[in-house]
């Protein structure tokens, strides 16, 4: 008895090539990516602060609160970007197109809706964040925005991703 392997078609083998390489970016060019998550948060800042904001890209800062009597600033790190949730939806993704190139689209859609997912919940992490600094004062609000309520919007949120990736590249 011989394992028959259905071989895949050049382009979905393009696909998961260029799924891979997407994925070795956001390891080897990380800086990049928290750079541009960071202005990206800067511009969500902008529009919900009434006190002043400003973002230093090459730092991957953004600070917040200006005039206000609690500014701060935050320092997008490697373990604190979306980057590091995206990532493995990417390989996964590259994995099932590889093992079943007819649901190439599929997958294709779940990864824009949970990469979506994932990136917009990172945004709402720091949001979150800067409401309880602004509310209950820098060392409370930071201890619960970032280590509490920020993790747990982070987990939640990650977990919906998946379920959503999941969901969509597996139904028929």
């Amino acid at each position: 008895m011989s394992l028959a392997l259905r071989r895949t078609s050049f382009p979905s083998r393009v696909t998961v090539v260029v799924l891979l390489a997407v994925a070795a970016g956001l390891v080897f060019a990380h800086r990049l990516y928290r750079t541009a998550e960071i202005s990206l948060s800067g511009a969500v800042l902008t529009v919900f602060s009434s006190y002043g904001v400003d973002v230093v890209a090459e730092r991957q800062t953004v600070y917040f609160g200006l005039g206000s009597d609690t500014p701060l600033g935050l320092r997008m790190t490697p373990e604190c970007t979306s980057a590091f949730l995206v990532l493995p939806l990417i390989v996964v993704g590259a994995v099932m197109i590889a093992l079943r190139p007819r649901i190439q689209n599929r997958v294709l859609v779940a990864l824009a809706v949970a990469g979506l997912a994932v990136v917009v919940v990172n945004q709402f992490r720091v949001l979150t964040l800067v409401g309880l600094v602004n509310w209950l004062g820098v060392d409370t609000g930071y201890y619960w925005g970032h280590t509490l309520l920020g993790s747990m919007v982070s987990v939640f949120g990650g977990a919906a991703a998946l379920v959503a990736f999941v969901w969509l590249a597996t139904r028929k």
